[in-house]
């Protein structure tokens, strides 16, 4: 599966950005769907995710300021960000899983908030 992210950028502390994963496979056909960020000496870590029934899980960090989501017509992964705050400055990577075509990531977008 290719993945290919968009929509990252600098924003002030509490702006807003929507990154953007588009794959090369019918996203109604991947079991999970999801976004991991890492911050510069930090560990990877999971974000947000979406299964196929649009079933979403997310971070504690992250629970009421962004939201996962998933357009099966134009094969796109969503991440809408709002109340942005510094702490959630990272590279962000599209993920995703099934059974029969394993784990795929995407090159990573720079997510930069300034204080």
């Amino acid at each position: 599966v290719r993945l290919v992210e968009s929509g990252g950028g600098l924003v002030q502390s509490g702006g807003s950005l929507r990154l953007s994963c588009a794959t090369s496979v019918n996203t109604a056909t991947i079991s999970v769907m999801a976004w991991y960020r890492q911050a510069p000496g930090k560990q990877r870590e999971l974000v947000a995710s979406i299964g196929i029934a649009g079933n979403t899980r997310y971070t504690d960090s992250v629970k009421g300021r962004f939201t996962i989501s998933k357009d099966n017509f134009k094969r796109t992964l969503y991440l809408q960000m709002n109340s942005l705050k510094p702490d959630d400055t990272a590279v962000y990577y599209c993920n995703t899983y099934d059974t029969w075509r394993g784990t795929s990531w995407g090159q990573g977008t720079q997510v930069t908030v300034s204080s």
